[in-house]
This record gives C-alpha cells, sequence and structure tokens, in this order.
C-alpha cells in the first residue's frame, strides 16, 4: 500500500531532539498558568494532538524539511499561531494552516510530536490521557483531497496510526504517563468516515481507544449518512464514542450525538443547557461532557466572562465531566491555567477537582481492569478511601 521505511526508534528521548520549551510566554494569560491551584495526579479527556504542537518542533522540523515559513523565530511563530482574542470557530481552526503543513507527511515530525506530548502531559501532572487527531489531515497518501496542499506521497492514514501509537508508547515508558489515542471522523470529510472506524477497529488492543466526530456542527448526519454508518459499526463492533456537539452548534446536535450516534461521551457540549430536559436527562444517564473552558473563551463557544460560563452550572449540578486544554499551542495555555480558571472564576474547590478527575478516569475508554488501576492511583494520592460517593 506504500513504500516501507524503518520504523525503528529515532531517538526523540535524546536531547538532540528534544526541544525545549521557551520559557517567554506572549500573553498575560499564559503567564498565570503556572499557578497550580491542584498540584495533584490528573486525568485529561479531549485534547488534539495537532493542536499541542511545540513551537519550537515546528521551527525544527520546517528547517529539516527546508520548508519556509512567515516567521523565523519561535516568538514570531507563536504570534502567528495563538488567538490573542476571543474569535469564531472558524477563525480558530484557520490557525492550523499557519503550521499543518509542516508535520503533515513526514513519518519522523509525526512520531516526535506524539512522543512530545506524553513529555508534556506528564509536566502538567496528568497520569492518563487521551489524545485525538485525524490520521488522514497528517497523511499524504490514500486520502483524498490531499490536506494542505501536499504533494503526494507513501505516508497512509494507517501508518499515521501506527506512528502515532509508536510515539505515544514512547513516550508512557519514558514519562510514566499512560496514553491513548482517540480517531477523529471530520463532519466535512463525510468520505474518511467509514475508514477511521476500520482504523479503530485494527488498532483497539494498540492504542486506539475510541472514535470522535469533529468540526462544522451544521454539518448534520442526515446530511452526510456516512458519519452515522461508521458510527453504526463502531457501536456493532463494541467501539467507544464521543462527540464533538454543542460546543457552537444547537441542542439539537448533542440530541442527533446521543440519539443517533450513540455517543458515550460529548465533547463541550455547552448548549446542552439550552434544552433543559434534555440537560435532565443526560444527567440521569451519567454523560460526560468533555469540557475545555480556554478553548471556550476564544472560539466563541462561550460567553468570555468565565463567571458566567456553563461550567458553574455542571459543576453546581454534580454532573459528570472533565477539564481538558483542547489545543494549548493555539491558546497558549496549559492544563493548570484551565484550573486556575476554574478556581478563579467559577469557584472550583479542591474536593471539586478531586471530584471531576474520578469522573474523568470513570469516564475515561480504557478496559476496566486498567479503569480500576486507574482509579486507585487516584484514590491514593488524593488521601481517600476508594468506596468514597460522590
Amino acid at each position: 500500500m506504500h513504500i516501507t521505511v524503518s520504523r525503528a526508534a529515532t531517538g526523540f528521548g535524546s536531547p538532540a531532539l528534544r526541544s525545549v520549551r521557551s520559557n517567554s510566554r506572549i500573553s498575560t494569560m499564559a503567564q498565570s498558568s503556572s499557578e497550580q491551584v491542584f498540584n495533584k495526579p490528573k486525568v485529561e479527556l479531549h485534547v488534539h494532538l495537532d493542536g499541542a504542537i511545540r513551537v519550537e518542533t515546528i521551527l525544527d522540523i520546517a528547517k529539516r524539511r527546508g520548508i519556509p515559513l512567515k516567521a523565523k523565530t519561535a516568538s514570531e511563530l507563536k504570534h502567528n499561531i495563538i488567538l490573542h482574542e476571543p474569535a469564531t470557530l472558524t477563525g480558530f481552526l484557520e490557525k492550523f494552516n499557519e503550521y499543518m503543513h509542516v508535520v503533515a507527511g513526514d513519518r519522523e515530525a509525526i512520531k516526535r510530536i506524539a512522543y512530545e506530548f506524553v513529555e508534556d502531559k506528564a509536566k502538567e501532572g496528568v497520569i492518563y490521557v487521551e489524545v485525538r487527531y485525524s490520521p488522514h489531515l497528517l497523511a499524504n497518501s490514500e486520502v483524498e483531497p490531499i490536506p494542505w496542499n501536499q504533494s503526494k506521497g507513501d505516508l497512509s492514514p494507517d501508518e499515521v496510526v501506527h506512528l502515532v501509537n509508536e510515539g505515544l508508547s514512547e513516550g508512557e515508558r519514558a514519562f510514566s504517563t499512560k496514553a491513548r489515542s482517540i480517531l477523529c471522523c471530520m463532519r466535512h470529510m463525510p468520505n474518511w468516515s467509514m475508514d477511521i472506524v476500520e482504523l479503530c477497529k485494527k488498532y483497539r488492543h494498540h492504542g486506539v481507544v475510541a472514535i470522535d466526530l469533529a468540526g462544522d456542527e451544521s454539518l448534520n448526519c442526515e446530511a452526510c449518512p456516512n458519519h452515522r454508518r461508521a458510527y453504526e459499526e463502531a457501536v456493532r463492533c463494541g467501539i467507544h464514542r464521543t462527540v464533538h456537539a454543542g460546543e457552537v452548534g444547537p441542542p439539537s446536535v448533542v440530541r442527533e450525538a446521543v440519539d443517533v450516534l450513540k455517543a458515550e461521551r460529548i465533547g463541550h457540549g455547552y448548549r446542552t443547557l439550552e434544552d433543559q430536559e434534555m440537560y435532565k436527562r443526560l444527567l440521569d444517564q451519567n454523560m460526560h461532557f468533555e469540557v475545555c473552558p480556554i478553548s471556550s473563551k476564544f472560539t466563541g463557544a462561550c460567553d468570555p466572562d468565565f463567571s458566567q460560563h456553563p461550567l458553574i452550572t455542571f459543576m453546581k449540578s454534580k454532573a459528570n465531566y472533565s477539564l481538558n486544554t483542547d489545543d494549548p499551542l493555539i491558546f497558549n495555555s496549559t492544563l493548570h491555567l484551565d484550573y486556575s480558571t476554574a478556581h478563579k472564576y467559577m469557584g472550583f474547590t479542591e474536593e471539586e477537582f478531586k471530584r471531576l478527575n474520578i469522573k474523568s478516569a470513570e469516564s475515561s475508554f480504557l478496559p476496566e481492569t486498567e479503569k480500576s488501576e486507574l482509579l486507585s492511583r487516584l484514590y491514593k494520592a488524593y488521601g481517600m478511601e476508594q468506596s468514597t460517593a460522590f
């Protein structure tokens, strides 16, 4: 299917290939991200691999591949990539055009960003993470159309998944942070969706734990039936399912995710609150909401006033939800910033942080044995009895 290349370890653990984060930050928001209001083990369930790449790594790869960039320094590139003011979801998505052509189609780069991702999460105190991405958006072969104006190459979506799995696995061994992946269908590319579910099936015992649907929420499954067929196959085969829904789209998108696609978790889900009957139903079902506070401010998903954020209602309802970074590169943020924001503006306490992380672990897509081990680690780290009820 493609030209075979060596898949031997490429030495990502060596100092020469492990780029160092710049100590300088562009925005005052990021300067406060070092404040650790919850300096205990955490679980993260909603973060995009291609939105969590180190700026220094992008520059390094561009130099190696001879790809020109609009910026020559890390500070300049950060300025081009980062959203400095609240925008729209479309404005946010345009930021990927600044750098994705540098990483896509390159085997060494793809494995490297996966490895470095685990290292960065370990530094944030994350002991388990589920990272998501579209393998087609990192490929240059067996994908139509070829993304990011790349020339046709020999890197297929299948090999992309293999490379990411290798990078995550090496990172897990190096940094003791367990990392699994979720493969994304894209709403605007329904012809990729059946490929995605087949890749989920192929790699379900090799690092891939679920399927996701991301992108423009106005493109529903009636207009794009391939998404529905992919999710039906996922249900049939026991593949776990999450869906981006209710971020900027209406509550009906959440209803479709739950009732048609049989989602077990909802990515974002803020607009669910506009349909109180459905919200109560999802509370009763213990539906998990993957909440991303900093992201929601910059994508236009929520009021930029954090004191009015839907997360406050989730907290008061004792809903099942997690705190996540979504795309920390573009928001110039860290998980610490999401936690400190929830603490400073939404009244979160240490007890709530403990509760939401335990709920996150319970809602993870790990096999039951591994999930039990994760929960035991959290209870022990939190000094709690495992029988504690929330």
